[in-house]
């Protein structure tokens, strides 16, 4: 009978700690841009700026800085991404996803007059401590408000080794 109880309390500790590594890999976040409820145009800019979405619905793990901004890979792994962008014509909406500094996706539409829209996503594999971020291209503008039009979010889909 001992014997079997030492073996219970061993897999309830083994469950513990299985649970706690668990909560370590748990990383997701999604934010919008603005908080506020009145509508504004961001841009157009002469350089590409970086977006800061502060109004964050998650972000488990806080591997996202609304000040900046940036994701930082806390884990390396297998991330998915997506940025949708919102805008009005005839300005080009284009916001693109990179990675270290290197452009991965871009998100851009166009039409000479009223609403545009556009998104995309990446799956990209990340070592510990790379940077993801979304830039809003030079000459590109986009429109926002209490909608949350715009949006970047992320999640790990699983670590790697």
């Amino acid at each position: 009978m001992n014997k079997k109880n030492d073996e219970i309390s061993n897999l309830t500790l083994g469950q513990v700690e299985l649970r706690k590594e668990n909560r370590d890999r748990e990383i997701a976040f999604s934010a919008a841009l603005k908080k506020s409820s009145s509508g504004n145009y961001i841009g157009p800019f002469t350089t590409e700026i970086t977006l800061t979405y502060r109004n964050v619905f998650t972000n488990i793990g806080n591997a996202y800085n609304p000040i900046t901004g940036v994701f930082t890979a806390p884990l390396k792994g297998a991330y998915m991404f997506r940025v949708s962008v919102f805008g009005r014509g005839p300005t080009v909406a284009t916001a693109d996803i990179f990675k270290n500094g290197e452009r991965m996706v871009m998100a851009h539409e166009y039409q000479p007059q009223r609403d545009l829209n556009s998104s995309n996503g990446v799956v990209l594999l990340l070592e510990v401590g790379d940077v993801v971020y979304v830039r809003l291209l030079s000459g590109c503008r986009i429109y926002d408000d209490q909608n949350n039009r715009n949006t970047f979010s992320g999640f790990i889909l699983f670590p790697l080794r």
